[in-house]
């Protein structure tokens, strides 16, 4: 189990914290670190921390609390992790304990995590108000929530002057995640660069008789080759009819000529992910009617990344991608309308195209940030970084759609970093034109 800070400076750590605690006042912050979860029996899953508590700590070990006290004079940073446990690291290898978690991390006090209640309640006591993000850990939210109410009932009356308030830690920690710095876009392009190169190898090398898993096993090989820690979610490779479903994941079908591969696949560097689709013909070329449809959804993908930069809105980019493809639609006859304004209107496009075209990425996959601020769509900024992935879905035996169309599913997702003046394509790398796609194939 590894506690590095996967190469960012020890003052980025101290900086975020720095911004929460002034953001709090003279509140507390607590962020939690679940324990690992497990497979089956006694086989653990791969650790991965909780993207906030990461974010604010640098600490990747489980089953640990950060506590940032805003009312304290010096204890303002506290840790409660698992003490070392010598006999247990000959199992799982060396930990940072209470001592490592001062050192190695910069708390300004550390405790083992069994003292959480004795050392929290009177904290939260004093504090002004208590931030947590209520999340998946059931337990924990509980505990804590008990721990809150023996606090503030344990309160003298001459303190308790004003009302507490119980807050949700989630859209400080969102909104400074939402701009990524230059050392957080160094991961992230690490990530994006090695995922790039897993999609390459894919196009490259698939052919017609192999299966799904095949082609994800490469995938997955290349991003530990180079070092990504896996996959960023788990990988989508979709041939023909299953590309139409949208989080298809069995990936144990076989690949047929004359069918497409979508393959929707990232991985994680540093806790920083990536997220690439490219769709690619098994066989020699594609078919017509597969081409028409490709030729579409690219339109409509380039159309949207040319969209990207700042003061644009997530929305507005999504609409520029519609209007592509319901324009396309309705000259193939695939939907209803004598123009594209009364196509749009119809939402007849959404039984092809069902997705939004972009969400934030970064930490997370599906990343945090809100999307609208003060009830308008939000515009962009530089630092920020989305994806942009339109696509249509044709279900097979969907009706009123001809027999050449049926099955077909194509989605081209690209990694999209705001500037100051428009946008950088992050994995401009992967070919998605079809004459580079079929050059990289050898057809």
């Amino acid at each position: 189990m590894t506690s590095a800070t996967q190469g960012l400076p020890a003052f980025d750590y101290a900086a975020r914290r720095k911004q929460v605690l002034d953001e709090i006042g003279d509140g507390i912050a607590v962020f939690r670190a679940p324990p690992l979860a497990v497979h089956a029996n006694d086989v653990e899953y791969r650790y991965r921390p909780k993207s906030n508590f990461f974010y604010l700590t640098g600490y990747g070990e489980p089953d640990a609390v950060a506590v940032l006290d805003g009312s304290a004079d010096k204890e303002r940073f506290i840790l409660f992790v698992p003490p070392r446990d010598p006999e247990r690291e000959t199992w799982t290898g060396p930990r940072a304990g209470v001592e490592g978690a001062v050192d190695q991390f910069g708390a300004d006090a550390a405790y083992p995590i069994e003292q959480l209640s004795e050392q929290l309640i009177p904290r939260i006591t004093h504090a002004g108000a208590l931030h947590y993000r209520f999340g998946h850990d059931e337990v924990f939210n509980h505990r804590l929530l008990d721990m809150a109410k023996r606090a503030w009932a344990s309160r003298p009356r001459t303190a308790n002057d004003r009302p507490t308030s119980l807050i949700d830690s989630g859209p400080l920690v969102y909104e400074m995640r939402l701009k990524k710095s230059d050392a957080e876009l160094a991961w992230l392009r690490r990530a994006i660069d090695i995922a790039a190169d897993a999609h390459i190898a894919a196009q490259r090398e698939t052919r017609p008789g192999q299966s799904e898993y095949e082609v994800e096993a490469l995938v997955e090989y290349s991003f530990r080759r180079r070092g990504a820690s896996g996959w960023a979610y788990p990988s989508i490779v979709a041939g023909g009819a299953n590309a139409t479903v949208l989080h298809y994941i069995a990936n144990d079908d076989p690949l047929r000529d004359g069918e497409l591969l979508l393959i929707d696949a990232g991985c994680e560097v540093g806790y920083y992910c990536a997220d690439i689709t490219r769709t690619f013909p098994i066989g020699d070329d594609f078919s017509p009617a597969q081409r028409q449809i490709y030729d579409l959804v690219l339109a409509s993908q380039e159309a949207a990344c040319d969209a990207v930069r700042p003061g644009v809105t997530v929305d507005a980019i999504h609409d520029r991608a519609v209007e592509v493809l319901v324009d396309g639609l309705l000259r193939l006859g695939l939907v209803p309308g004598s123009d594209v304004a009364q196509a749009l209107g119809s939402e007849e496009y959404k039984k092809f195209y069902m997705h939004r075209t972009s969400h934030w990425l970064g930490m997370d996959v599906h990343d945090v940030g809100a999307y609208n601020v003060d009830g308008a769509p939000r515009p962009l900024e530089p630092g920020m970084v989305l994806t942009v992935e339109p696509g249509l879905y044709f279900a097979p035996r969907l009706e009123g759609i001809p027999q050449e169309y049926q099955g077909i599913g194509i989605r081209i997702e690209d990694d999209v970093l705001v500037t100051d003046d428009g946008a950088d394509i992050l994995t401009q790398a992967v070919p998605k034109r079809p004459d580079d796609i079929l050059n990289l194939r050898g057809r």
